[in-house]
């Protein structure tokens, strides 16, 4: 079948929903181009297709390519920001990673190392997962990048700075633990955002302020209102590098139901979305989606929010790329 694509400032968007309905074809993020298809691109989308860390439902190896196909509807102009991010830049899918999924630390350095290739042209690297675990290695690569530890957004309904899970070091409950251990993100700007339910004990919260994080819970979020929560991240976050991490079961099980460790108390997508469009303007540097595990979506519910995040966070890199030409 012929892509017939939108084509604006020199860049090759996705392919034009006018001339080929959009549930027709190979399902590429947005129906953008992929990566061999373009001389070069200032922002990747690729997936990590990896699930070995997770401690209760698998499945989040399935969410890269789940998340595709919910983002077919998805358009080239943003209204909320006043952007259209694939014409200000160029924005490629990258496909897969092929990562081991049988050895955790293999595919750590994998992905880490996958995530250098990627941004060693200067490219910015929007990564969709994928259980938590490969927050690890694409934070190394962001600091590397950066030349310094990086600020870190994290939201996410559990604090995934656990120390081990059954003597393991590395899982999807342990990334933000081992970054702080390795120095990797910046102690006086580290936030976790949308935290709620049980914990194993209070030493949770207190290894976490020991640590460095912030903490803004959901409760705190419907308290405060989204303006308040988005000046006080931006506050603590100023012109630091920063990478965002969102764990999909950050919102309510009612807007994604299909996560592997659901909690009751959660944000609305549209919460989470206010809040990463109010970050416009910081210096992002990198960002993740993780924990879509399709089997438990209905309807797509956690797909289509995933790929808004998704399709928000790289408005924000395209914007501040656009505003540094």
């Amino acid at each position: 079948m012929e892509e017939i694509r939108v084509e604006a400032n020199g860049n090759i968007g996705p392919i034009d929903s006018s001339q080929i309905p959009r549930y027709a074809g190979a399902a590429t993020y947005a129906r953008l181009p992929r990566l061999d298809q373009v001389e070069s691109a200032d922002i990747k989308i690729v997936g990590v297709p990896f699930d070995t860390g997770v401690s209760y439902r698998p499945g989040a190896r399935f969410g890269a390519t789940h998340v595709r196909e919910a983002s077919r509807l998805l358009r080239p102009y943003n209204p909320a920001l006043d952007v259209s991010p694939f014409e200000n830049v160029q924005v490629a899918d990258a496909g897969d990673m092929a990562v081991n999924p049988f050895n955790i630390d293999e595919a750590i350095a994998t992905i880490q190392r996958n995530a250098l290739e990627l941004t060693a042209d200067g490219a910015s690297l929007m990564t969709i997962g994928g259980d938590h675990t490969i927050a690890l290695p694409l934070l190394r690569a962001a600091a590397e990048r950066a030349g310094q530890p990086v600020a870190l957004l994290h939201f996410d309904a559990h604090l995934d700075t656990w120390d081990t899970y059954f003597g393991a070091d590395y899982t999807h409950g342990t990334p933000f633990r081992r970054a702080v251990e390795e120095g990797i993100v910046d102690t006086g700007a580290i936030s976790h955002v949308g935290t709620r339910g049980p914990l194993y004990g209070k030493k949770d919260l207190d290894d976490d302020e020991r640590m460095g994080f912030g903490i803004i819970t959901s409760a705190d979020i419907f308290r405060r209102g989204v303006d308040e929560v988005v000046a006080t991240l931006r506050q603590r976050v100023g012109e630091r590098p920063l990478y965002i991490s969102v764990d999909i079961d950050v919102l309510d099980p009612a807007h994604a139901p299909g996560t592997g460790t659901p909690e009751a108390g959660g944000m609305t997508s549209r919460e989470l979305l206010e809040i990463i469009r109010g970050l416009r303007g910081l210096n992002l540097v990198g960002a993740d989606v993780v924990e879509v595990a399709p089997a438990y979506d209905h309807a797509e519910l956690t797909g289509v929010a995933a790929s808004h995040v998704c399709y928000d966070l790289i408005t924000l890199m395209s914007d501040l790329r656009a505003s540094r030409a």
